[in-house]
C-alpha cells in the first residue's frame, strides 16, 4: 500500500488539456547525475528502511537545484507518473523506482524562478488515482479542485498578496443588475475601498470572473494592499460572474452590450465614479480576456484601460484551428480583430505564462496592438495557465494602468 497521506482531487483540465487518466506516461530518459540528496541516500548501496525514513524527514520535496526538480514518491505500486501542464513537454512522465526500495523518482528540467502545478498518477492493481504529492504541502486551488505546486529557487509568493494587518480593508457588497441583453437578472459583487466616501469620485474596474479572482487570486487582499501602499488609487471594482461562461465570454455581442450599456450605467447611477474612459478599466483571464477585448472592441472608447491575462486569443492565418468547437467564435473574433483592430482602449496590459500553450497567441498579439498607437505593456513569467500566475501579475498590471500617488511621484 502507499506510504503517507494520499488524497485525490479534481484535475485542473482547463484550457483544452487532455485527460491525464487516459494518457500513457512517457518513458523516462534522464541521464543527468542525481540530486545530491539522492546520491547521499545511495552512497552505501541499496538504502534500508531507516535511511529512507531519514531521507524523507530531512528534505523538502520536490528536491530543487539550479536547472531541475526531482519528484519523489514512496509506495508499493505498479507505476507512478508526473502529470504537469508545461506546454512543449510530454504532460505525463514516468517515474523510475530505486531498485530494492519502494521509492520512486523523476527529474524534470526546470529553470530558475519557475512555478509549476502538478499531480501524481498512481497505478496499483486495477486502481488508477490522480493524487497530490504526499510529501509537498504546497497547494493551489481553482474551480476544478487543487494541484500540488513546485516552486524553484528565485520564485516567491509576492508579499503583497497576503493580508496586511496594517492595511485598511475594503468591503464587498452584493448587487443584482437587470439585463435585457442577457435576458434576466445578473448578480455581481462590488468592492468599495477603505474610507469610501460618497463625496469623492472613484475610478472603476470591471473584472470578468470576479468571484474567481476573489477566491483563487487573493484579489481583495491585493486591492487593499496596493491602495494602502499608494501604488493604485482608491477604486471601485465590479466583480462579475458569468452565466454560460464559454458562450458569453467568446465574443458574445449580448454580453458586450450588457457590460457597456447596462452594467456601466447601473454602476454610474449607484456610485460616485469618475466620468471619463481614462478612469475606467476592464479585465479578465483566459476566456475572460477574450470577453474584455471583445467588449472594448465592440464599444470603443468606453473603457480606457484593459488588463488581459493569458487570453485565449486563438486565430488562424490559413486552414482550421485545432482547439475544438468552443473556440470557433473566438477564432472568428480574433481573426476579425487582427484585420481591423481599431482603437478599443488607450492602455492595454497583457500577461502570459511561458509554460502555457497560449504563449504563441499572446506574443503574436503584441505587435498588432502596438501598431494601433495604443500604449501597451507586456510581461511573461515562468508559470502556466492558472489563477496564482494571474495573481502574481496583478500588481504590475494594475499599477501601470491605474498609477497611484506613489508611482506618479517616483516613476
Amino acid at each position: 500500500m502507499m506510504h503517507g497521506p494520499v488524497d485525490t482531487g479534481d484535475a485542473n483540465l482547463s484550457g483544452g488539456r487532455e485527460d491525464p487518466l487516459a494518457q500513457p506516461p512517457a518513458t523516462p530518459e534522464d541521464h543527468t547525475p542525481p540530486h545530491p540528496a539522492i546520491r547521499d541516500l545511495m552512497r552505501d548501496g541499496v538504502p534500508d528502511g531507516e535511511a529512507v525514513e531519514l531521507f524523507l524527514q530531512n528534505n523538502a520535496f520536490p528536491l530543487i537545484d539550479e536547472t531541475r526538480a526531482t519528484f519523489v514518491f514512496r509506495g508499493d505500486v505498479d507505476s507512478v507518473s508526473l502529470q504537469h501542464w508545461i506546454y512543449g513537454m510530454p504532460s505525463s512522465q514516468a517515474f523510475t523506482r530505486i531498485e530494492g526500495t519502494n521509492l520512486w523518482t523523476h527529474v524534470l528540467e526546470l529553470r530558475r524562478s519557475s512555478r509549476v502545478e502538478y499531480k501524481f498518477l498512481v497505478d496499483y492493481g486495477t486502481t488508477r488515482e490522480l493524487i497530490h504529492d504526499p510529501f509537498n504541502p504546497q497547494r493551489a486551488h481553482d474551480p476544478f479542485g487543487s494541484n500540488s505546486v513546485c516552486q524553484t529557487d528565485g520564485y516567491e509568493v509576492p508579499e503583497w498578496t497576503f493580508e496586511d494587518s496594517e492595511a485598511r480593508v475594503g468591503t464587498i457588497h452584493d448587487h443584482v443588475v437587470q439585463s435585457d441583453a442577457l435576458g434576466g437578472p445578473r448578480p455581481l459583487q462590488v468592492y468599495l475601498p477603505a474610507r469610501y466616501r460618497e463625496t469623492r469620485r472613484y475610478p472603476l474596474l470591471v473584472a470578468h470572473d470576479g468571484t474567481d479572482y476573489l477566491k483563487f487570486s487573493s484579489f481583495k487582499a491585493v486591492l487593499d494592499n496596493l491602495i494602502h501602499r499608494l501604488e493604485i488609487p482608491p477604486m471601485i471594482v465590479a466583480l462579475t460572474p458569468p452565466g454560460d461562461r464559454l458562450k458569453e465570454y467568446a465574443d458574445d455581442e449580448r454580453h458586450a452590450r450588457f457590460i457597456a450599456t447596462e452594467l456601466l450605467p447601473a454602476l454610474e447611477s449607484r456610485y460616485p465614479l469618475v466620468d471619463k474612459p481614462a478612469a475606467r478599466g476592464l479585465m479578465g483571464a483566459s476566456f475572460g480576456a477574450v470577453a474584455t477585448l471583445s467588449t472594448a472592441w465592440r464599444h470603443p472608447g468606453t473603457f480606457g484601460n484593459l488588463l488581459l491575462q493569458s487570453g485565449s486569443f486563438a486565430f488562424t492565418d490559413i486552414g482550421d484551428h485545432t482547439r475544438g468547437p468552443l473556440f470557433d467564435p473566438v477564432v472568428r473574433f480574433v481573426n476579425a480583430f487582427r484585420k481591423a483592430p481599431g482603437g478599443p482602449a488607450s492602455n492595454i496590459f497583457v500577461s502570459c505564462g511561458i509554460y502555457e500553450s497560449l504563449i504563441y497567441e499572446n506574443r503574436s498579439l503584441l505587435p498588432l496592438l502596438q501598431s494601433t498607437g495604443m500604449s501597451v505593456r507586456y510581461t511573461e513569467a515562468r508559470d502556466g495557465h492558472n489563477w496564482e500566475a494571474w495573481r502574481d501579475r496583478l500588481r504590475e498590471g494594475l499599477s501601470w494602468l491605474f498609477p497611484g500617488p506613489l508611482w506618479m511621484v517616483y516613476e
